[in-house]
This record gives structure tokens, sequence and C-alpha cells, in this order.
């Protein structure tokens, strides 16, 4: 339903533009909620995206558009605005999103758009900005609503009403006089109590909290461990600093993914910036397509070293793509589970042991099912029993090692401090497809006498 509302608005919004009917897509884009015409931006040339901007009415819609829209694009359309308007924009977003704006920009147009905000605004974007990139201090807001714990629940319900300005309170944060987080409350308990109780007399003083300097990854993974809608953020000695939401959470996840996908693929989110320029994107995807170009060279001078092997029992041309397909698929699936759970933060490296033991068990009873049907079919596709035996071990061996080599080489990246996406593909490919025709022609060496 909501693909189908989608088409409908891109055909309406693009018949507009075509037209040039300002007036009736100024309208239109009135009406539009800011996440969808965001949406609606990835249809369109980088000029049209610009006037659906320019022509949505309100700017603190506009601000929304652009919180919503891909971070690729932002810096493309910041040279595109003009340079009043964009400071006007950036003005009317939250602090942490046009920190993060901001951070995408080239450093002159950077610092410029800073000298242009508001003295007040500008002082906490550059505060958000002091923080590493990824962190919880980069992405948290600073607009966090909290309380005296020795204020009581009618004055804590009478400041609430007024937070207008404030990040959405999910939980009242309770601190002391030195602004040190002490407590939280949810909205239902001041609700139900009552209102001349004192907060530190009904306030939970076990808060879930991150540090500025935690891995927004971390941060994510607390909040989706707990189930909780936002998490304060604290520093050294415990002062409350900021606030991170569930939907802050939900673009790191998103961001996470998305480059531990185009890592496995052999690229990175840079990719996403050239849009269709080709000779960059080849300049991207080019090392790891010869780090693979390598294992495949060395492949070839194993299969050169066992020539003799080849030689006299050419049958066993036909199983070499079998053998080294398999460890290859079998190393891939293992390795993208350990990437995921090393993300998720449902593996980690007290629980290597007992992974590897269960991967080198499913790599043996899949190396097993799968080596029957081979020595099956090669006993009869080449009536000899020998040649199925031969291909049957060396399946079993290959797929099992090709498991077991998912986990070590996975492990082995995360432990020296490397994405352990990259791992995936080339390296977890190209590591089985050498290990698959050692395997494959030592075990038929052994059986030579038997094949010819």
């Amino acid at each position: 339903m909501h693909d189908q509302k989608m088409q409908v608005l891109q055909g309406t919004v693009g018949k507009l533009l075509r037209r040039g009917a300002t007036t009736n897509l100024k309208k239109a884009l009135g009406k539009i909620h800011p996440a969808d015409i965001a949406h609606l931006c990835r249809y369109f040339e980088l000029h049209e995206q610009k006037i659906l901007l320019e022509l949505t009415p309100d700017l603190d819609r506009v601000a929304d558009v652009l919180s919503e829209l891909e971070p690729e694009s932002w810096p493309l359309l910041a040279e595109l605005l003009e340079k009043d308007y964009l400071i006007s924009i950036v003005h009317e977003m939250a602090d942490d999103d046009s920190a993060v704006f901001i951070r995408s920009l080239p450093d002159a147009l950077a610092e410029e758009i800073l000298a242009a905000l508001h003295d007040d605004q500008s002082d906490d974007v550059e505060h958000l900005l002091g923080y590493d990139e990824e962190t919880a201090g980069s992405i948290m807001s600073t607009d966090v609503f909290s309380l005296d714990q020795d204020i009581t629940v009618r004055q804590a319900i009478e400041s609430l009403q007024g937070s207008e300005d404030y990040e959405m309170a999910f939980y009242v944060y309770v601190t002391d006089e030195h602004n040190h987080l002490v407590g939280v409350l949810s909205l239902r308990q001041l609700l139900t109590v009552p209102p001349g109780t004192c907060l530190r007399d009904i306030m939970s003083t076990n808060v879930m909290r991150v540090r500025t300097d935690m891995d927004q990854e971390q941060v994510a993974g607390l909040v989706a461990k707990y189930n909780i809608l936002a998490i304060p953020v604290v520093d050294d000695q415990g002062k409350l600093l900021g606030l991170i939401t569930v939907d802050d959470v939900i673009d790191v996840m998103r961001d996470e993914a998305t480059e531990d996908i185009l890592r496995m693929a052999g690229t990175s989110e840079e990719e996403l910036l050239l849009g269709y320029k080709s000779l960059q994107i080849a300049r991207l995807r080019l090392p790891w397509l010869l780090a693979t170009l390598v294992g495949g060279v060395v492949t070839g001078t194993l299969m050169w070293y066992f020539r003799a092997t080849l030689e006299q029992a050419i049958m066993l041309i036909s199983f070499i793509p079998v053998i080294t397909g398999m460890g290859g698929n079998v190393g891939g699936q293992t390795s993208t589970i350990l990437v995921r759970g090393f993300a998720t933060g449902k593996i980690d490296f007290s629980m290597v042991r007992q992974v590897f033991l269960k991967e080198l068990r499913v790599g043996l009873i899949m190396g097993v099912v799968c080596g029957l049907v081979i020595a099956g079919v090669a006993s009869v596709w080449h009536q000899n029993i020998y040649l199925g035996l031969a291909v049957g071990v060396a399946m079993v061996t290959a797929i099992t090692v090709a498991a077991c080599m998912g986990v070590i080489v996975t492990v082995f990246f995360k432990k020296i401090g490397v994405d352990p996406a990259i791992a995936s593909s080339p390296f977890v490919q190209t590591v089985n497809d050498i290990s698959g025709i050692l395997i494959y022609f030592s075990t038929a060496t052994l059986f030579l006498p038997y094949l010819i």
C-alpha cells in the first residue's frame, strides 16, 4: 500500500516539476510528510531535489526533509543551495542533526555555516563536532530534559508542561545539584503518586547510561537489547550531557548495516557519493579484486604443482569447480553469520571457541552429506569407485575446513582491529579456493594408484 502511494506521489510530483507548476507543487509538498518528500527525492536528479526543497513550505519542514535525506547527497545539495538559505535551514535543525549534517560538508563551507549560526546553537553544534565521529557524543542531542532530585512531583509536572524545546521526554532524568545523573522516572510514575512526593523518594537509581566516547554501534546494541526508547549520555564524572533517542539508533543501525554490506561486497560507502563516475568506482573496487586475483594465481600454481596427478587421471578435472565452489559458499555463510554476530553483540571473543566447535560440527555434517552425493555421482559417471571415494573424502574435508576458516579469518580481522565485514569476500573465498585445491589434489594423489 505504501509503495503504491509513493508511486502515485512520484508520478504527480514528476508531472508538476516538468510543467513548472510551482504553485501547485508548493501546495502538494505542504501536504506531504517530510519523510515522504525525502523518499521522493531519491527518484529525481540533484537540481530537481533542490527545487523540491526550495518549494517545500516552512523552514522547519525543509529542515526535517534535509535531515531525512541520504547523507551521501548532503554535500552535493549543499553546493547547489543558496548559502543564506542553507544557513537558515541548518538553523531550524536539531543540534545533533545539524552537527551530523555539517560534519559531512567540505571544511570551508562547514566553517562558514558555523560562523553564521546563532551563538548558542553554534556553541552546541561545535561541542558535538568536538567528539569523535561515530561515538555516542557525536550523535546525542544536547536538548535533554532533566529535573533536580529535591523537587516535588507537582513541580516536576509543571516543568514538563513547559518542556516544548527539549527532545521528546520519554523518561524523566533526575540529577543532583552538580548535574550528575542520579535517577530516572517514567511519566506514569509521576501521574500515579501524591503531588507532594519528592523525586528522590520515587526515582530508580539503576539508570542505563553511556559515556560520550562509546562507539555508536555499541549504543545501538544496548538500546536494542534492553528495549528502551532513549539512553542518556554522561561524561567521565557522570554528569548528564545529552540524550540519544530511538530514531537516532535506527539511523545508526541502518548506516552500520549498509557499511557492512558494502564492505562484504568489496566496496565502501564512498561509492554512493560517486553516482555514475565509473573510473572512481572502479578504483574503489579494484583492490579487493586484485586480492582475489592473487588468490587465483596461487590456486593456479597449486594446480600446476599437481599437474602429474592431473595428467595421469584427467577425470579429476571434472570436480575442481565443485570442490572450490562448495568450500567458498560454506566459508562465506560462516563468515557472514559471524560478521552479523559481532555487529549485533550476540558474539564476542569469549564465545569464539564455542562458535568454532559449532561450525566444525555443522561443516562436518554438511560435508558428509555433500561428500556422499558427489561420491555417488563420480562413481557412476566415471565408472570408478575409487574416484568417487577420493572426491567424497576431499569434499568432506574441504567443506569442514571451509567452515572453520570462515570463523578463523573473521575472528582474526576482528582481533587486529580491521572491520570483519571485509573478511567475508574476497578473503574467505580466496583462502577456501586455495585450501580446497590443496585438499583435493592431495587426496587424489593418495588415491592415484587406484585411478589409473
